[in-house]
């Protein structure tokens, strides 16, 4: 018998560095072969100490609480598992291993700094600074750790070589509240002798433009640094090496830094800690603490992915490159020019009639302000003429498919140029593919979507507004964890919602925000939305199912609780000015006051008078989530333990659902309003009694049909359309929705050549005039529907330890699979109509089992292994 396999430790794989947990859950899966295990035996080596369980009966083996006693920081570990299963005892696992960050206050003996900046530039125009020291190595090393972070974006040097390989560092979060710390391993860049310590630090997100505002200084108005070098010699002695102020300073070779506006570097001079000692001056020591340091549970910002542009055409004096593909990230530049030449790099998703870069359709036009804000995307380098010199921008990243390139005297070629990608590590865990191209391409355009908009935290774009819109990713969540590992990283995302939660239970529409896209600045008044709020009930609700982590359903239930106190009070208590008369009982629980995004950017339906817009009655949509995370609650405390709960919530689910009946729906059954949305939305939610769903069933096909066969929803009910007609009998109609290639639809943006999901579905008009962010992935959750409803794949357990496979074939499609790497193994499934018929191919996990179910055929129970299935 084979031994178990990918061990983890938490979400974050194998062997992370600078783990924050003192009790990290483990996880393996079952060696190939075996149905079950029956009990796990760990071995473990804790910082030279032995520890083993024994055996231990128990039949899981993901998230498995830590055995042993809690870890303290520092503590290195490694680890292996062996298991009792059916087929008897396994052989020992390979051994796994990790290491604990500082944990304690007390662990850090560095100090903050900070450059004396003499006067501060303008936001957007200010430089990356320079940061060094030199200390001496004068043993043999036998260890060596680097722990650091920043108010600002930083990377680190030893003796001019780059440490690690993370981007971004240390990422967006509630800087006031939440700084990740990264650790990394220097063992091998340390040699006795005089070593150089440098620093490069720019504004990042934590004092540089933000959102759609490009506010700025909404963390603080100075960056800093703070680092720890720990070295173990051979001899078994430690010396720590900090930052303190004996470091020096100077603006760097990157004159202008800003994750928006983009980079200016200057390639002549010598600004890095390695270049002349000209220049420098004394940091400020900044007593700014050590309580707030904490270790993500996500994986860091890296470069993923190289790509050759397609083509390089000349546009008068400029140059203008296509990538082929919308990404976020940059471009490296092989060939500078001559000493002093200026080169000029805008970045743009779009082309105008010209032929060239575009850029005003991300420029930001918002009723709060007078005039149209600067798009951004421009990075300027100076050549120092040294052969070979390439330009790789840094402490920025853009969205784009083009380049424009002024000032360069020599024509460029595809070969001069690399489009690098960039965005959190995540790991890769689903595949789709169909016999149908143009359905593998929207697929393939919405797995680009969510890469682009996974930098650190779930953007809304990788341009215009970069803003961690709650809404959003609890529409997208199901998908994005069918395509990538989201664990880790939604969790880290949601710690920073919770602490941003207002103490009246208002989830901001924008995590993390700062004071100008929260209570202090303009959109006050708009936080809070249901549909975005909710995200604090959903987005862990998902988690658990996807990962069966239990844990941060537990985490996130205070917020989850004060989330729906507030929704409670608020229908309570209020009452939408366009009601009149006496006060009806069932409004005691119609959620119709305060701000609601509502079902926004329905086709058609712009927002063209804001004030008429932000004074509409939006209860049909409130309403509905109301009750809907009502009922995701009271499911919640069965899992928690929380018997009262789950009755409380219960109960406030029904009395909800009842309210919006009373409302919305008519004595015969019909809905009002009878949008596309708000019908799906009604059905997917439960809203409808049985017997009336027949009736609103028919209600949203005459819907559709009414718009010439095409849907008509926006951002909240477009990922609950398809699969809600599949659920009640309307499977071809789904399908002639998918395939429908006239606007709005999804097929028309990959008609028109998208590699990306526009934010609006008419993205791109009908002249060729583009409009907001063209990598957008709200309308891409579409692709959900070919992972649950095509294949038919989707869990009944948790983690996917029970699941089911019950393909919906249509639209003409004669193949399609799946593949998806649960926390229990991969699931392979995949279906063909040829001459002899209908034949399903199923891999069941080890440790897991499966309800199939073909056209025209039983359900049928699958154990582990591999399954060929016919009606």
């Amino acid at each position: 018998m084979s031994i178990p396999n990918s061990l983890a430790v938490e979400h974050l794989g194998a062997g992370p560095l600078g783990l924050g947990d003192r009790s990290p859950r483990l996880s393996w899966r079952l060696p190939q072969g075996t149905t079950a295990q029956e009990a796990y035996r760990i071995l473990a080596e804790i910082d030279g100490t032995e520890h083993d369980t024994g055996w231990i009966e128990g039949g899981d083996g993901v998230l498995v609480a830590w055995p042993f006693g809690p870890l303290g920081s520092a503590a290195e570990v490694a680890w292996q598992v062996r298991l009792r299963t059916d087929l008897g005892e396994s052989g020992w696992s390979r051994r796994a291993v990790f290491e604990t960050g500082l944990l304690d206050e007390g662990d850090w003996s560095a100090d903050w700094i900070r450059p004396r900046e003499p006067e501060v530039a303008p936001a957007g125009r200010r430089p990356a600074y320079a940061l060094r020291r030199r200390f001496v190595v004068d043993r043999p090393v036998r260890r060596a750790r680097l722990y650091a972070t920043a108010h600002g974006v930083y990377e680190t040097f030893l003796d001019g070589t780059r440490i690690g390989d993370v981007e971004l560092a240390p990422g967006y979060t509630h800087y006031t509240r939440r700084l990740p710390v990264q650790a990394y391993d220097v063992t091998a860049l340390l040699a006795p002798g005089e070593v150089t310590f440098g620093a490069l630090l720019s504004d990042g997100w934590f004092r540089g433009q933000l959102g759609i505002f490009r506010a700025a200084d909404q963390w603080g108005e100075r960056t800093a640094f703070l680092a720890q070098l720990e070295v173990e010699y051979v001899d078994g002695s430690v010396t720590v090496f900090g930052t303190d102020a004996g470091w020096e300073w100077r603006v760097s070779t990157l004159t202008r830094a800003d994750l928006i506006a983009g980079v200016t570097e200057d390639r002549r001079g010598g600004g890095g800690a390695n270049g002349p000692d000209a220049g420098w001056d004394p940091v400020e020591v900044a007593p700014l603490g050590y309580g707030t340091l904490v270790w993500s549970p996500a994986p860091p910002v890296r470069r993923i992915e190289e790509l050759r542009p397609r083509s390089v055409a000349r546009v008068g004096d400029r140059q203008v490159v296509d990538l082929g593909q919308n990404i976020n990230g940059w471009v490296r530049l092989e060939r500078l020019g001559p000493e002093g030449t200026e080169l000029t790099l805008t970045h743009g998703e779009a082309l105008g009639p010209d032929g060239d870069v575009t850029t005003e359709h991300l420029k930001p036009a918002v009723p709060f302000l007078p005039e149209p804000l600067p798009a951004g995307q421009i990075d300027t380098v100076v050549s120092a003429g040294r052969a070979g010199d390439a330009f790789e921008p840094r402490h920025t990243t853009h969205g784009f498919q083009y380049v424009r390139i002024e000032g360069h005297p020599e024509e460029l070629s595809p070969a001069d140029l690399t489009g690098v990608v960039v965005h959190t590590d995540l790991r890769r865990t689903g595949w789709f593919s169909c016999s149908d191209e143009r359905i593998n391409r929207l697929h393939e355009a919405a797995v680009w979507s969510f890469r682009g908009n996974a930098c650190e935290i779930p953007t809304d774009c990788p341009h215009r507004e970069r803003a961690g819109w709650t809404g959003d990713w609890q529409l997208y969540v199901p998908t994005a964890a069918f395509l990538y590992d989201v664990a880790g990283f939604s969790a880290k995302w949601l710690a920073d919602v919770a602490v941003e939660q207002w103490e009246d239970g208002t989830v901001a529409n924008i995590s993390p925000h700062g004071p100008m896209e929260g209570r202090q600045g303009p959109t006050a008044r708009l936080q809070g939305s249901a549909g975005w709020g909710d995200a604090v009930v959903i987005v862990p609700w998902e988690l658990y199912s996807a990962y069966g982590d239990e844990r941060i359903l537990a985490d996130m239930w205070p917020s989850m609780v004060r989330w729906l106190e507030r929704a409670e009070r608020m229908a309570a208590s209020g009452r939408h000015p366009a009601r009149t008369g006496p006060r009806a009982p069932h409004e005691r629980y119609l959620w119709d006051t305060g701000f609601h995004w509502g079902e926004w950017l329905e086709p058609g339906n712009d927002v063209d008078d804001f004030g008429v817009f932000l004074a509409a009655d939006k209860s049909d949509v409130a309403t509905a989530y109301f009750a809907h995370s009502a009922g995701l609650m009271a499911r919640i405390a069965q899992v928690l333990g929380r018997p009262a709960d789950v009755v409380r919530y219960r109960e406030l689910a029904e009395r909800v659902t009842a309210a919006w009946r009373a409302e919305f729906a008519m004595p015969d059954g019909m809905v009002r309003p009878a949008t596309q949305a708000n019908l799906a939305r009604a059905l997917a939610f439960g809203l409808v009694p049985e017997e009336h769903r027949a009736t609103v069933v028919a209600q949203l096909v005459e819907r559709i049909r009414a718009a010439g066969t095409h849907l008509a929803t926006g951002f909240l009910a477009t990922p609950l359309l398809l699969p809600t007609l599949v659920e009640h009998g309307q499977a071809d109609l789904a399908y002639e929705l998918l395939l429908q290639d006239s606007p709005p639809s999804w097929l028309h943006m990959i008609d028109r050549g998208a590699s990306t999901i526009w934010e609006r579905w008419n993205g791109i008009d009908h002249d060729g005039t583009p409009h907001e962010s063209l990598n957008h992935y709200s309308k891409g959750a579409v692709i959900s529907f070919l992972h649950r409803c095509t294949v038919g794949l989707r869990p009944l357990e948790p983690a996917y330890r029970r699941f089911r496979v019950a393909p919906v074939p249509g639209g003409g499609l004669t193949s399609a699979s799946a593949t998806l790497e649960t926390p229990y193994g991969r699931i392979e499934a995949a279906w063909r109509i040829a001459a002899e018929g209908f034949r399903l191919e199923v891999t069941v996990p080890p440790g897991t089992s499966a309800e199939v179910a073909v056209p025209a055929g039983a359900v049928r129970l699958l154990g582990p292994g591999r399954h060929s299935v016919t009606p």
